[in-house]
């Protein structure tokens, strides 16, 4: 059989959903159209912006469950699972795509015939091969029974579950069991009763729109709520929800809605959050939860059109709050429909809820938050409250933009109405609410507050990069600098105030959670506002307030003021800084700190914490006042140690080095650290010897001799007539004639010090070991005697290198080196030719002096 296709039918405008994490996600407006793509009928939709793209192609098939909700809507699963919704502007647009659809399925069905209309499992469960059509019996209350236990059998199945949903709404079954709740109730047959409450929830757990649709209808809501109280697994308690429902003081009409498809939504609307809600929440699965969820959704979407679009009944609904002849109920009326429709706008698409704002904020959104925020009675500033979060959540950019216009034209601005809502409001989550918003709105750039400290470690520059980036925009620079000129002080009088207190102790609650706001703000505006926060906050003394609340008894108030000063080291800003360490700010907290050693609490924890940072960022200031002012308070928490730590660093950072007992050897336990010899004062020569030199003058001459001779092969051996010594100095550059003055320096003392000491070995003959007894200075020149014997030795070498290096021809560094050898042996012939005993005293004292540099007697005692 051939299938027939129908006829093209015009666009028809429309909105395309897709739901998405159980939230309907809106692909665009466009135009749709029903046709034959070849052999395929399809449903296109062209978009309305682009006419070339397609926000929708889909094919139709006889198994895809297409739905028509309402009069304006069209809901279907894809083949792959996703579910699918046209929201048409017009019901014609509607009806028409709803014909072409249908016509093709009825087709689609005829071709696959009779034996493919259920499955083999659907089969399975009737014994005919050609089942009858599914009935019912009649809804009596000697059938209710049977009529259970027939749904109960037909719903395991989808298809029975399909056939049980089109024979209730062909023959309006819901609405012929509905008189049998009142017959039983009047029978008192909780029995029935009980059949009737489950009857009523296997209907609406069928994840049928229709019959959703049609049980919060007027005439048969009450009927179906009504058997629905009646739950047979709490058989001893029957709810009340019909009272709720009849209650006719929970409808007020604000402004009339003359279109009464819009104010018959409103009422279903409201209907199916009380059965998602209340009714039905314990029993709902997910289909049925996504069905009302769905239907909540564009019955809300259809709603604010509608409201948005009429600007007669935005003129009436916001003349309310300026009549002073409205009653004060009619405005609050007005005040909370506002209310609920920003509730709702949450839940729209971004395009739909700005359009909402943006005429709303036409006809003076606004002016009526400052009349909510500032009304006597509680509900309404409440409500006004959530009016300007919702508003600020939306488009914070958009609130500050008004704001800057009422300060040009010199009117009050919004943040001196959200100012005095936070001081004199008594109800917690309004002043929270209150204190959120003037932070949002105080916000210079919308990203988020990066992590300071872990920034200051990883990137020094970090603070100077954004303390040097301008605000992005001026409009939001005068906006602030205006704040701080003339609202900033109003807001942060309380803390203030706080000078004039002697004591805490009979804070309200109410101003307990007052200053815990002004202090997030504070901690708020020095991460934001870097510049105009540091010198407003230090030139009004507002620390040295909030250091006064670190002794008041509650403790929750502490922890936010000691959370504040860490916010201010953590910046690392020598002003900062300095200005608390002037105030000696530190010390409030090492009190507290005092107070609860060393139980493991959050206070204790907190103050830690702080004293641990200013260890480990190593922050110089504050160690230096710290251990300065309080060296003994650090030096009695034992428990830590962090300020062990912090006292070490100030000694290093004064010049004082601990000992360091890897410096001695095992043997030497004894040995006096550097911070104990000569009282730490500047070294001022040797003034006593210790027990190896004392051992070494005590040695005899015979000793030292052997000694001598033992360590005669390891002196430089001569290559080429030129010693090993000699022969290192020819190897630096010759431009650095500093270095080579110094080589040659030496040099020449080693002769002249060998020379005086034959000269002494002659004259005195053989030494004798001076006796313990003797005075250092007998010592030490006997000392410098044995030193000079010990060298005759190489003086001799020396004389025979340079000898052998005039007679040999070497290269051009050979014969320089010969003869700076010869200079230094002919500068010194003179003073050798005078006698071996005529050095002066001036000249033993260049040879002491000499003999000190060299480091040639202290290999030999090594």
């Amino acid at each position: 059989m051939a299938l027939v296709v129908p006829p093209q039918i015009e666009k028809k405008r429309v909105k395309v959903y897709e739901l998405r994490n159980n939230d309907w996600f809106d692909r665009g407006t466009g135009f749709c159209t029903g046709r034959a793509a070849g052999e395929d009928p399809r449903i296109f939709v062209e978009s309305e912006d682009q006419p070339d793209r397609m926000l929708l192609e889909t094919r139709i098939t006889k198994d895809d469950g297409y739905q028509k909700q309402q009069e304006t809507l069209i809901v279907w699963t894809e083949s792959s699972g996703t579910d699918m919704a046209l929201s048409f502007q017009e019901a014609e647009g509607c009806a028409a795509i709803w014909e072409f659809v249908s016509r093709v399925q009825q087709h689609l069905m005829a071709i696959a015939g009779p034996d493919d209309a259920l499955s083999d499992d659907a089969m399975d469960n009737y014994t005919h091969p050609n089942p009858p059509p599914l009935t019912l019996p009649p809804p009596e209350l000697a059938n209710l029974d049977e009529i259970a236990s027939l749904m109960r059998t037909v719903i395991a199945t989808p298809q029975g579950r399909d056939s049980l949903s089109k024979l209730v709404i062909t023959e309006d079954y819901i609405r012929k069991l509905v008189p049998l709740v009142s017959v039983a109730e009047d029978l008192e047959s909780l029995d029935d009763l009980h059949h009737l409450c489950n009857i009523m929830k296997m209907l609406v757990l069928l994840n049928d729109t229709q019959i959703i649709e049609h049980v919060v209808n007027d005439d048969v809501v009450m009927g179906v709520v009504g058997a629905l109280e009646y739950d047979p697994d709490f058989p001893t308690h029957k709810a009340n929800h019909r009272r709720y429902l009849k209650d006719r003081s929970k409808y007020k009409e604000v402004v009339p809605i003359e279109d009464p498809a819009i104010t018959k939504k409103i009422h279903a609307t409201w209907r199916l959050l009380y059965l998602k809600d209340v009714v039905l929440a314990r029993i709902l699965d997910d289909p049925t939860f996504s069905v009302l969820n769905s239907l909540i959704f564009f019955n809300q979407v259809d709603i604010v059109s509608h409201l948005q679009g009429n600007t007669d009944f935005l003129e009436k609904l916001f003349y309310i709050i300026d009549d002073p002849g409205a009653r004060h109920s009619r405005q609050k009326d007005a005040v909370a429909f506002i209310q609920n429709c920003c509730a709702i706008a949450k839940n729209l698409q971004a395009p739909g809820r700005q359009t909402l704002y943006t005429n709303f904020i036409q006809n003076g959104l606004l002016r009526i938050i400052n009349f909510a925020l500032l009304n006597h009675d509680s509900a309404i500033r409440v409500a006004g409250t959530d009016i300007l979060v919702a508003m600020i959540d939306h488009d914070a950019a958009m609130v500050r933009a008004y704001i800057f216009r009422s300060i040009q034209d010199g009117k009050r601005p919004l943040t001196d109405t959200l100012i005095e809502l936070l001081l004199i409001e008594s109800d917690l989550g309004v002043k929270a609410q209150a204190a959120d918003a003037i932070k949002v709105l105080l916000e210079p750039q919308p990203p988020a507050p990066v992590n300071v400290d872990q920034a200051t470690r990883s990137n020094g520059d970090f603070l100077s990069k954004i303390r040097g980036n301008p605000p992005p925009n001026p409009q939001i620079d005068s906006f602030i600098q205006n704040f701080y000129d003339n609202s900033a002080n109003k807001l942060f009088k309380p803390l203030k105030d706080l000078e004039k207190r002697q004591s805490l102790a009979g804070l309200t609650f109410q101003e307990v959670s007052l200053f815990h706001h002004l202090i997030e703000i504070l901690m708020f505006l020095i991460r934001y506002h870097l510049f105009r926060s540091k010198i407003f906050i230090f030139s009004e003394g507002l620390p040295a307030r909030i250091a006064q609340l670190l002794g008041c008894p509650q403790k929750h108030l502490k922890l936010t003021a000691l959370k504040f000063f860490r916010s201010c080291i953590a910046l690392q800003d020598d002003y900062y800084i300095q200005q608390m360490t002037r105030n000696f700010l530190f010390e409030p907290i090492l009190n507290i700190l005092y107070d609860t050693m060393p139980r493991d609490n959050l206070l204790n924890s907190v103050c830690l914490e702080l004293f641990e940072f200013v260890k480990r960022e190593n922050v110089k200031p504050v160690i230096i006042h710290l251990v300065e002012n309080y060296r003994e308070k650090l030096q009695g928490i034992g428990y830590v140690d962090t300020f062990e730590t912090l006292i070490l660093r100030y000694d290093q950072f004064q010049g004082y080095i601990p000992e360091d007992p890897t410096l001695y050897s095992q043997g030497q336990e004894g040995t006096p650290s550097r911070s104990n010899v000569n009282g730490n004062q500047r070294w001022q020569g040797v003034k006593e010897m210790d027990a190896a030199e004392e051992a070494y003058f005590n040695t005899s001459d015979d000793e030292d001799e052997l000694a001598n001779k033992k360590t005669t092969p390891k002196r430089h051996p001569v290559i080429n007539g030129i010693s090993a010594l000699a022969r290192s100095l020819v190897d630096y550059p010759d431009d650095e004639e500093e270095t080579m003055d110094a080589h040659a320096r030496v040099m020449e003392r080693k002769p002249i010090e060998r020379m005086n000491a034959q000269a002494v070995d002659e004259t005195s003959g053989a030494s004798t070991s001076p006796s313990s007894s003797a005075p250092p200075p007998e010592r030490m020149s006997e000392k410098r005697r044995r030193e000079e014997a010990d060298e005759e030795d190489e003086l001799g070498k020396l004389s025979t290198s340079k000898r052998r290096s005039s007679s040999i021809s070497s290269t051009s560094s050979g014969m320089s080196m010969g003869s700076n050898s010869s200079n230094v042996l002919r500068r010194k012939k003179p003073f050798m030719s005078n006698g071996k005993e005529s050095a002066s005293s001036s000249d033993k004292i260049k040879i002491t002096l000499s003999a000190k540099a060299s480091t040639g007697g202290d290999a030999k005692r090594d």
